[in-house]
């Protein structure tokens, strides 16, 4: 199955010694809505998407439906980057450098506290801004705590009691460096450890409007680090509603767009019918003769999606647009699809080293290991468009057999021929082609690979690696979990849509 797939067109934040309401989180992730809302309007303007076939009929929207719909999708798009990326961060937002946007920002936020400063240099001075920003921060110190944590809370209240502040103000009373102090202590003990040398160093700013600056500067970054940390508590829990969440939004999207699911019937027939293909030539007697009509084969629709899966892995991301249940995982299996790129390559090229070397070099652990690392090195770069593979498999074959001549002559073996060096760097160079035998077995090979993880359901551990694949084991492995993960996940969300769809196909006559 796998071989006729290659010819189809295819912080440590945690450690928090205080958690964040869900308040602070949702503000939090405020700041990656507009990254996300880019995202998506990036894959509405890509010119794929003219190529959509109208198989349901199109109706007019209005700019409130379309406005509405982008933020289901933009909520949507979070909901499932956090359920799926177990690395999702939430990243303080950078203006571009020199852009109108940070060019306004420092205007304003310049005037501001220039402002406080003229205030807080009047004879007697004047805290009305001192006092609003001790207000500010105020709300963000309690905003960190949890229900439970009463003397805290307490504190925060009785020594920023903004009224007694007020009338120590009136009366000249007011010290403000005291107040800052306490600030300081009571963020140091909120902080997550990674803010505790920023938190620290404010101590040493003695001039009360840099101070300030600064503090804000810190509890900016103690928001993220917050709502982080409450990302990774709540992610269980997401985990369990994510799936009823996306399957929610995507129904009112397709209310809306009733062909948003062209791309994906077209991705599942193609699936079926080459499966279908592929088992009729199976089924052919021996003789090469018309099977009978009790050997029609069968297919079943956890096969067809499967092998639909193993397609998005050979997908020419340049000329077909991929299909709309899995769009917001475009860009990993776009990575996926790199990775397993340079995995065969690395594959190939260890396999013809160790049959042209003998077992004299794969049987020694550290020998091919190192092998190993000087292929993949020079391969790091493989899909950077200033990338040549000719170029690299040149020098890959000059270093591995100056690797391979050193170990047999460390072994005791005969040395490494001249005759032999010259034939390795040659298999080597082939391996440049996509139509080079040993590249075709260890792509088919790793196809196959994962096939079996994906048939086996992700509950069951990994099946065995193919002959050939043993080197890069650990590096298949690893592809294969984040991938079974990714698809697994869709399944659950979008199973009731193919259901759907592959009762028709399987069913046609």
């Amino acid at each position: 199955m796998s071989e006729n797939l290659d010819k189809s067109h295819i912080n440590e934040a945690g450690k928090s010694k205080s958690n964040e309401s869900e308040k602070s989180l949702g503000g939090a992730v405020e700041c990656s809505d507009e990254a996300l809302q880019k995202k998506i309007k990036s894959d509405a303007s890509n010119p794929q998407r003219v190529q959509r076939p109208h198989s349901s009929p199109s109706r007019f929207v209005t700019v409130e439906e379309l406005l509405e719909t982008a933020k289901g999708v933009t909520n949507m798009a979070l909901a499932h980057e956090i359920a799926v990326n177990r690395d999702f961060q939430i990243k303080p937002v950078e203006l571009p450098e020199g852009s109108l946007e940070k060019k306004v920002k420092e205007i304003v936020h310049k005037a501001f506290w220039d402002c406080l400063s003229c205030q807080l240099s009047e004879d007697p001075p004047t805290y009305d801004h001192a006092i609003k920003l001790v207000g500010e921060i105020k709300e963000t110190l309690l905003s960190f705590l949890l229900p439970g944590h009463t003397r805290l809370r307490n504190q925060i209240t009785e020594v920023l009691d903004l009224d007694l502040i007020k009338q120590e103000a009136e009366n000249g009373a007011l010290d403000i460096s005291q107040l800052a102090e306490f600030i300081i202590g009571m963020m140091g003990t909120l902080c997550a450890p990674v803010r505790d040398e920023e938190v620290e160093k404010l101590k040493d700013i003695k001039e009360i409007v840099p101070l300030f600056r600064a503090i804000f500067s810190v509890l900016d970054l103690m928001k993220v680090d917050m709502a982080n940390f409450a990302i990774t508590s709540i992610r269980p829990h997401l985990m369990q509603q994510s799936v009823e969440y996306e399957r929610k939004k995507f129904q009112e999207l397709l209310e809306k767009q009733p062909n948003s699911l062209d791309f994906v019937t077209q991705w599942l027939e193609e699936a079926s019918d080459e499966l279908m293909a592929q088992k009729y030539k199976h089924a052919l007697p021996a003789g090469g003769g018309a099977a009978g009509s009790g050997d029609a084969p069968m297919l079943s629709p956890v096969a067809v999606q499967n092998y639909a899966y193993l397609k998005l892995l050979k997908w020419d991301h340049l000329n077909r647009p991929f299909p709309e249940t899995v769009l917001m995982d475009h860009p990993r299996f776009q990575e996926l699809q790199l990775q397993l790129e340079q995995l065969t390559i690395l594959g190939a090229v260890l396999l013809v080293t160790f049959n042209m070397a003998a077992p004299g070099i794969s049987s020694q652990a550290n020998s091919a290991e190192k092998l190993k690392m000087i292929v993949k090195i020079l391969l790091t770069d493989m899909h950077l468009p200033s990338f040549h593979l000719e170029d690299a498999l040149t020098t890959i074959g000059e270093k591995v057999c100056l690797e391979v001549s050193s170990c047999l002559s460390l072994c005791g073996p005969s040395p490494f021929s001249t005759e032999k060096e010259t034939a390795l760097k040659g298999q080597i160079l082939a391996v440049a082609s996509p139509d080079d035998p040993i590249r075709r077995i260890m792509e088919s090979r790793i196809l196959t690979f994962l096939e079996t993880y994906l048939a086996s359901g992700h509950q069951k551990p990994l099946p065995s690696v193919p002959g050939g694949l043993g080197p890069v084991q650990k590096e298949l492995e690893e592809i294969a979990v984040k991938f079974i993960r990714l698809v697994n996940y869709n399944k659950m969300v979008f199973c009731p849509y193919y259901d759907v769809i592959l009762s028709k196909i399987l069913h046609r006559s």
